[in-house]
């Protein structure tokens, strides 16, 4: 074999032998990155896991402590924040929830034919308090609301508390009413709210697990969301052709019977 052909062949090894190493490099590279990519999502599952658990746990803080209904409530468990006159011939049940957007809309159009009604005495109102959105987008912002609405029923505040909560409810995805300064701040709009009992009684979480249990009673009434209106028992609120107008001549019309 002529030195010429060695030299070839041993060129033609010496590449075949530098491609097959270029090749075990990239391979222990793709390896490593696979398992790094792998320790990053661990790590990374790892962190909403115990972010989730911490809010579990002080969901359970909040909650935890013996229920202690606001003053004035009834119905089953005393569930229920009566607004209007308690021989009101019809009665209006509403589920809400302080974060639900579409709570909001129905207050926005609703709100002031309820007040004539209530005022007037044709109609009382029931509103029961659902945490239906801390459960759906995570936070507490729903259960601190529902809590300060309680303690504003404790001071005779409630309808003027419950309509500024909604007239400055925050975007679904934000929770800023599990901030108890921000409702704190939002008590100073109801005239004689602010005071030293109503700072105490929503920085102690004081209706934390009468809030918890009306939220219980929800999940086992067979209702999918908020808000749920129901007039005299019917549940309205499906209604598509329902209007302030229509629900106001319905209560009329239940009165005269």
């Amino acid at each position: 074999m002529s030195e010429k052909n060695r030299e070839g062949k041993r060129t033609a090894r010496e590449r075949l032998a530098a491609e097959r190493e270029k090749q075990r490099s990239a391979e222990k590279r793709r390896r490593l990155l696979i398992v790094g990519a792998a320790v990053v999502c661990v790590l990374a599952l790892a962190a909403v896991i115990g972010v989730l658990a911490a809010n579990m746990d002080k969901d359970k803080t909040d909650t935890a402590g013996p229920v202690t209904a606001p003053s004035g409530a009834n119905g089953d468990d005393n569930l229920v924040i009566p607004v209007g006159e308690a021989n009101a011939k019809s009665t209006l049940t509403v589920w809400e929830d302080f974060r639900c957007p579409a709570c909001k809309n129905f207050e926005s159009a609703y709100r002031p034919t309820i007040h004539e009604l209530t005022d007037s005495g044709q109609l009382k109102a029931d509103y029961r308090l659902v945490t239906l959105i801390d459960g759906n987008m995570g936070g507490s912002g729903s259960l601190h609301a529902a809590n300060a609405a309680a303690c504003a029923q404790d001071a005779g505040k409630f309808t003027a508390y419950h309509d500024v909560l909604f007239e400055n409810q925050p975007v679904e995805t934000k929770d800023d009413y599990a901030d108890n300064g921000k409702l704190i701040e939002l008590a100073g709009k109801v005239e004689g709210l602010d005071t030293d009992a109503f700072r105490k009684c929503v920085e102690d979480g004081a209706h934390n697990s009468w809030v918890a249990q009306s939220n219980k009673a929800f999940q086992s009434s067979g209702f999918q969301g908020t808000p749920t209106v129901l007039l005299n028992g019917k549940n309205i609120y499906q209604d598509r052709t329902m209007t302030p107008a229509k629900l106001k001549q319905m209560v009329e019309e239940a009165n005269k019977a």
